[in-house]
């Protein structure tokens, strides 16, 4: 609620000066030698709920990789319909948080039904922007992007506001199907290297502090802020 009444604020606020809105920069195709792949369509939203997902990316033990702690603050970018969302809302506890972030307000619809259904009362649904994820600064311990960070059309200006809404010791966390890996049935536009995720991440003032290797098909790598 807090983040839309900054927004409409904005928004007033141009109005009444005659501002127009800041617009989006060109949306990319490639970034760094990497080809960015399309987003995926809310209407395939059921496949996130796929009941193989367990067996095929073991979703359960990333979780546990992120020693989320009662009381945290947690984004979940590009949330879809919220597969991590939900779980994730009921690690952090009462007095904790996550921030549900996706582009496409038909994603945000289908989280915000899924909520209610389970009555929880500690997410914060966001409808973001391309080139904004519309996240307060300083406000996250995590922001987790699971198969998410490759579709960015602009990620430079969604990594420096991720790195603006992290806490100094905050971490970005990504989920990444493995594209050194052949037998991963993933197109290869939807998967990375580790070498590539390193190379945007440092381009961008984030290092590499831990990574777990134990994943069926994904690469998990936890990035924090390099000094300025």
């Amino acid at each position: 609620m807090a983040t839309i009444m900054r927004l409409l604020l904005s928004l007033i606020v141009l109005t009444a000066l005659n501002l127009p809105a800041q617009e989006a920069p060109p949306a990319l195709t490639e970034y760094l030698g990497r080809q960015i792949a399309q987003t995926m369509h809310w209407k395939g939203a059921e496949w996130l709920m796929r009941r193989v997902r367990e067996q095929e990316e073991g979703p359960s033990k990333m979780r546990e990789q992120l020693r989320v702690k009662p009381g945290m603050v947690i984004c979940d970018m590009g949330c879809g319909n919220g597969y991590h969302t939900l779980p994730l809302a009921e690690m952090v506890g009462e007095k904790g948080k996550i921030l549900a972030v996706d582009v496409q307000p038909e994603m945000i619809e289908m989280l915000r039904q899924n909520i209610e259904r389970k009555g929880l009362k500690n997410i914060e649904p966001i409808n973001g922007l391309y080139h904004d994820p519309m996240l307060p600064p300083n406000s996250c311990d995590m922001i987790l992007l699971v198969d998410v960070y490759h579709e960015f059309s602009h990620p430079v200006q969604m990594l420096a506001g991720m790195r603006a809404a992290l806490k100094p010791e905050g971490q970005l966390v990504l989920v990444e199907f493995r594209a050194e890996d052949d037998s991963v049935p993933i197109k290869p536009e939807h998967k990375m290297t580790k070498e590539q995720i390193n190379k945007e991440m440092n381009a961008n003032g984030f290092e590499l502090k831990r990574e777990y290797d134990g994943l069926p098909w994904q690469h998990l790598m936890f990035f924090g802020k390099t000094a300025e």
